[in-house]
């Protein structure tokens, strides 16, 4: 048994606003996770669900069959960098504003791939 993987790095969204959908679909076929993720209006979903069709069509050129029954063994969202920004305020301060990038990756279990 083999897992498939694939990854977008850098994805220019929070972690903290992918994660819940990661796991959601973790433990899932492809196909019930592609299901489940279609139908939100989020748009941490559709970079969930950009990543688990890479990764379907991954283990596809790998030669698995039947990759909609295929098992989400991991799905994972980790933080990246960030870009820090100054704010100015009032009275001559500044606050800091972090755009946060982060590292979504989704691996399926896929049996017989070489």
């Amino acid at each position: 048994m083999a897992t498939v993987k694939a990854t977008h790095k850098f994805a220019r969204i929070s972690a903290t606003k992918v994660r819940p959908f990661a796991d959601l679909v973790r433990g899932m076929t492809v196909q019930e996770g592609l299901d489940a993720l279609r139908y939100l209006p989020n748009r941490g979903a559709r970079f969930l669900e950009q990543v688990l069709k890479s990764a379907a069509a991954n283990a596809e050129d790998r030669g698995a069959r039947n990759v909609e029954r295929l098992k989400i063994v991991e799905a994972r969202v980790d933080g990246g960098p960030m870009f820090k920004r100054l704010q100015p305020r009032a009275r001559g301060m500044a606050f800091l504003i972090k755009k946060r990038f982060s590292h979504i990756r989704v691996g399926i279990d896929a049996p017989e791939v070489n």
